[in-house]
């Protein structure tokens, strides 16, 4: 077996699949003030646990929708506009809100958790949190379950994704877009402080010419994830990924914290301190980087995978229990997952897509986008990627404390 394969079976064939579709942006959803009304508790469930009642779905008679999603993530025009967005209300007849109000997991959930609990509306009837976060929501009962008949382009959903242990048959949630997570950085500003065209190991980022210049991601993950593989743990093994393991990685992280060397953890925000030049060299997501590279007008940043694998996950699609637009969403969802609008968005915002087919129309609108490893990365690519395994109750609490002590010191 490839060890450098993910050990998740989803994601090694994920890993294998993604030449067939890949593209878009991954950003996370958005926080959101109340609205609509809210669900009913209903009596305790056996075993202690409140089971949620859904939301009344109003939308037969408000085709109104709100979508909260992380920023960078779907397709722009020059005047603002969301082109795939405008030709889903025109086909549908639907008016969406989109917001792009999510900056990492964690704050997100630190957010709307206590309505999540109750069932209450969140402001939100659709949101697209990253695969471990959208696995609480349903584990927690977070979350609605899809009508599978007003989800007809689910047909198209690549195989490798189904089989998640918290959400086999993809009832609960569907993958918007998938993630890499590597290295970013200046190309003009890193070669000048560094000598060095790229950085290619963990080391790169801690010389003493870009103190104060490095950024990592609040998604613990990704960053500990890097830093963990560059020791040679795969994060996707529970023998290799230990909590002896973990720790020593958070040591090393916390150290370039303490010493400055690390200035900036943040979400989605870390793009901005890197187009202001606050950041040379970053962990980042690979999609921000094409989207930052269209928005400069050349190709002022690079992004690559370090030496020892970049990291590999997913953002999915949920519909929470206080949602009052469920059929709505479901449309929104559907229409996606048709081949044809996932191959533009997945041109635009250059993530790795979940729907069969996108990879063929994406080839009709550019020929080019095949050539672009970050868009269509091949197997060899990919097998350079491990995803995180899956964390017990205890783990998550722990090794969670842990990181965020060190985002307070930052």
């Amino acid at each position: 077996m490839n060890q450098n394969l993910p050990e998740d079976p989803q994601l090694r064939e994920m890993v294998k699949a993604a030449l067939a579709h890949k593209v878009t942006r991954r950003a996370v959803l958005g926080g959101a003030m109340a609205t609509g009304a809210a669900a009913l508790l209903a009596a305790c469930a056996p075993g202690g646990k409140t089971e949620l009642i859904p939301a009344k779905d109003v939308s037969d008679s408000d085709p109104t929708l709100i979508w909260s999603n992380w920023s960078l993530y779907i397709d722009v025009d020059s005047k603002g506009k969301y082109p795939t967005l405008e030709k889903f209300q025109s086909e549908n007849g639907i008016t969406v809100t989109y917001r792009e109000d999510f900056d990492d997991n964690d704050s997100y959930y630190g957010k709307v958790k206590d309505q999540l609990a109750l069932g209450q509306d969140i402001g939100a009837d659709v949101t697209c949190p990253t695969s471990w976060m959208a696995s609480r929501w349903i584990n927690q009962g977070y979350v609605q379950t899809f009508d599978e008949a007003e989800l007809p382009n689910k047909k198209n959903l690549q195989p490798a994704y189904l089989g998640a242990s918290y959400d086999p048959e993809r009832k609960m949630s569907l993958p918007y877009q998938g993630i890499l997570a590597g290295f970013a950085f200046d190309k003009k500003a890193y070669k000048a402080a560094t000598g060095k065209a790229a950085p290619a190991v963990i080391a790169d980022l801690w010389n003493p010419a870009l103190k104060g210049r490095v950024g990592v991601l609040s998604e613990m993950r990704d960053t500990v994830g890097l830093v963990l593989m560059d020791q040679g743990v795969a994060i996707g093994d529970a023998n290799s990924l230990t909590a002896d393991a973990f720790m020593n990685a958070i040591d090393v992280i916390g150290a370039k914290v303490s010493d400055g060397q690390i200035a900036r953890i943040k979400g989605n925000s870390y793009k901005d301190d890197l187009v202001n030049g606050d950041t040379i060299v970053a962990i980042a997501w690979s999609g921000d980087i094409i989207q930052l590279n269209a928005e400069a007008g050349y190709d002022r940043f690079g992004f690559v995978l370090p030496d020892s694998g970049g990291t590999i996950s997913a953002d999915c699609f949920v519909i929470p229990m206080g949602a009052a637009h469920k059929k709505n969403a479901e449309k929104l969802m559907n229409f996606y997952y048709d081949p044809y609008n996932a191959a533009v968005l997945a041109a635009y915002v250059n993530y790795i897509t979940p729907v069969v087919g996108a990879k063929e129309e994406a080839m009709k609108l550019d020929p080019a986008l095949a050539d672009n490893e970050l868009i269509f990365p091949s197997e060899a690519f990919l097998s350079k990627t491990q995803a995180f395994r899956a964390l017990d109750g205890k783990e998550e609490q722990s090794f969670t404390k842990a990181f965020q002590q060190i985002k307070l010191g930052a």
